[in-house]
């Protein structure tokens, strides 16, 4: 199964899919946290025939939530609500991670496909 991966962010949303397989996370994209990201990422989603979502789930030194899971939250819930399957995984620090070994423009995009590689590692294909 195909994956879309998210490391949302308040101002910039990183994009990453899977191969078809499920076993593999490559970045995409990145793009504004603006009025037209859930347009964008439903295409996407319909582009590439992918009904599985992967999201960050911020969490902040202590293990905590991060503000900005209120706003990832209303989104989850937005996606769900369209018929989507949307899969939380822990990511902490992930866009930092990723800015050590990507130019600033894709770190975001990098960060989602760290957080969509760990989910997938977790959960491999069933033969």
């Amino acid at each position: 199964m195909k994956y879309l991966g998210i490391d949302y962010g308040t101002k910039k949303v990183g994009i990453a899919f899977s191969d078809d397989a499920g076993t593999i996370a490559f970045p995409h994209s990145v793009e504004p946290n603006d009025m037209y990201l859930f347009e964008k990422i439903k295409q996407l989603l319909e582009d590439e025939g992918i009904i599985a979502i992967v999201m960050g789930h911020s969490l902040g030194f202590k293990g905590e939530d991060n503000p900005v899971m209120e706003h990832i939250n209303h989104f989850t819930e937005a996606l769900i609500h369209a018929g989507y399957h949307v899969h939380m995984e822990p990511e902490f620090l992930t866009t930092a991670q990723a800015k050590r070994h990507t130019a600033d423009a894709l770190a975001d995009a990098s960060a989602a496909a760290l957080i969509l590689q760990t989910f997938l590692d977790k959960h491999p294909p069933e033969d």
